[in-house]
């Protein structure tokens, strides 16, 4: 008989076809509290699994696993997950799941949940646990596990051992709370052994249930127009915000508005021409003078974190009459001066305002325009003039960034020096400004370039990249993928700070030298590696890194160590 598929003979390629059958059933874990949990997530449409691998959370990793409404992950580091699965909320906006097992495993889960807390992201950790009985009687791989992040969550679902309507309803405001508040919740499920038994139906019929949404007061805006409207000197600062929050129409505007100076971080998606992109360039060699005419009657925030230190050190001490802040869910007092929280979106403020607005003459605009210019000007100078550094380094990289990419920057000093040059308005910009942390930078990058089909870039420092190298540790990276790694064999930030003094002390516990390359990392991970030591290497390679997609890169920039300091401090001198 003809051979099929390699079988030879008709009955054993109808018991692969049964096999087949057979293994398309769905598979639960044994245990009704793993099932409930699986079927609510289901239920409520969550879909992104990041599942460390253990064994106490082995009938969740079951469940999770075997259905197909689920797409999984399996990430080994715990703190790399974390921020991998932030990554990917950070991008879906929806909330993605990290599971693991029990004990000190969870704890590696807290800088992630730190940042989706400050950053407003969904997030949901789900921890397995042993029985209350197993707590606290020297038992192996137990800490205390309920409530440990109650400090950065907004919601703590314990749960009880067995499955019942009162753990559906917490796992269920979990979710709900996960997705409505835009942040972190933690469920804790205790499981007792045996952890790997499997059935073919469900043992559960859960009970969904959803949490109401409090209504917002209404606002009586007549008094905040009215104050708007006769202030001549307005500062409207943009923090960290999703591409394409802010309608066009608005951004025209605010643009148009001669009585407004709008500034805005590299993290505000937001551009325009009469926007100021450069705080610290402008405001850095300020006088006292220019200080008094440069403080707003109103400051109007939108947006996340601010980055530049010296834009909230002028709020702090040059106080606006008034401060508000429009958000749908928080507002900080950043400035020490907060009066107002607008709990709605920008497009609905924007819209109240400039539907009621009347025609408002003013020079302010204009005359920080005119200073803006002329410091674009003298940074062109300087530049062209400054030797191979960070600096150089950025301003090389950032004008030949491909248009319509995805940027991700690592926090301390990338991000800051970004905050110094134009990113052209096609490029998307995230960074994790939540905690400001180094920690998780490239797990984020790498979480969020696996849920966009954009070519995703992401720049960090040596010291960073390090730190968080098991984010390479990692089967998803797609081939389109870039890291750029400027290498100054330590903690340059701790240089450009005040108080540096060079030391044995300052060099081995505060800048943290070190002799490190990224050359056989990359090798280890599988991703292609290139170096540059000089400008003339950086401009050579720059167009083939960026073109070829046929595997994840990593180029590795080797600039000095010493010399950084001195070439951004006479930068902010060469604006005067």
């Amino acid at each position: 008989m003809k051979e099929i598929y390699g079988l030879k003979s008709k009955n054993s390629f109808i018991s692969v076809i049964l096999q087949l059958i057979l293994a398309l059933k769905m598979i639960y874990p044994k245990i009704p509290l793993a099932q409930s949990v699986i079927e609510i997530f289901k239920a409520k449409g969550v879909q992104h699994i990041v599942i460390s691998p253990g064994s106490r959370n082995a009938p969740l990793t079951i469940g999770f696993t075997s259905n197909q409404d689920f797409q999984t992950y399996s990430i080994p580091d715990e703190r790399s997950a974390a921020f991998f699965a932030l990554g990917m909320a950070q991008q879906l906006q929806k909330p993605v799941v990290v599971v693991c097992t029990s004990g000190s495993a969870l704890l590696n889960y807290y800088p992630a949940l730190a940042e989706a807390f400050y950053s407003q992201i969904p997030f949901i950790v789900v921890s397995a646990d042993r029985p209350k009985d197993k707590i606290d009687i020297g038992d192996g791989q137990t800490i205390r596990q309920e409530n440990v992040f109650e400090n950065h969550s907004l919601y703590n679902a314990n749960l009880a051992e067995n499955a019942s309507k009162d753990n559906d309803a917490l796992i269920c405001n979990a979710i709900d709370i996960a997705i409505d508040k835009c942040g972190p919740v933690h469920i804790n499920v205790p499981f007792e052994e045996p952890l790997y038994q499997t059935v073919n139906e469900l043992q559960v019929s859960v009970n969904i249930t959803t949490l109401e949404k409090e209504p917002n007061e209404p606002i009586d805006f007549s008094e905040f127009l009215y104050t708007w409207n006769t202030a001549r000197k307005k500062i409207v600062l943009i923090g960290g915000m999703y591409p394409n929050v802010v309608e066009k129409q608005y951004i025209e505007a605010l643009g148009n508005d001669t009585s407004v100076l709008v500034l805005t971080e590299v993290t505000s998606n937001v551009h325009h021409n009469n926007f100021i992109n450069h705080i610290d360039t402008l405001i850095t060699t300020f006088s006292e003078e220019d200080f008094e005419n440069f403080k707003p009657e109103i400051l109007l925030t939108f947006g996340g974190m601010i980055v530049s230190k010296r834009i909230k050190a002028f709020f702090r001490k040059y106080k606006p009459k008034a401060h508000w802040h429009v958000d749908t869910l928080r507002a900080y007092d950043t400035f020490g001066v907060l009066s107002q929280h607008f709990k709605i979106d920008a497009n609905q403020f924007l819209k109240i305002v400039y539907q009621n607005t009347p025609p408002n003459s003013s020079n302010y605009q204009h005359e920080f325009l005119k200073i803006n210019a002329s410091r674009k000007i003298n940074a062109v100078q300087y530049l062209e003039r400054i030797p191979f550094s960070d600096l150089k380094v950025f301003e090389v990289l950032l004008k030949h960034l491909p248009h319509t990419i995805q940027l991700h920057i690592s926090n301390s000093s990338p991000i800051r020096y970004a905050q110094l040059f134009e990113i052209d308005s096609s490029i998307e910009v995230f960074c994790n400004r939540g905690t400001s942390g180094i920690d998780g930078c490239t797990s984020t990058a790498i979480g969020a370039a696996v849920t966009t089909s954009k070519p995703t870039v992401f720049i960090t420092g040596d010291i960073g990249f390090f730190y968080d190298s098991n984010a390479l540790w990692n089967n998803y990276i797609p081939h389109n993928f870039k890291l750029i790694l400027i290498n100054n064999r330590g903690g340059g930030i701790f240089r450009i700070l005040p108080g540096h003094t060079e030391n044995e002390v300052f060099n081995t516990y505060f800048e943290t030298q070190h002799t490190l390359t990224a050359e056989y990392l990359a090798k280890m991970y599988g991703l292609d590696y290139f170096s540059a030591q000089n400008l003339e290497d950086l401009q050579q390679t720059l167009p083939y890194f960026f073109e070829n997609n046929d595997a994840p890169k990593i180029l590795e920039i080797i600039t000095p160590t010493t010399i950084n300091d001195e070439v951004l401090l006479h930068f902010f001198e060469a604006m005067r």
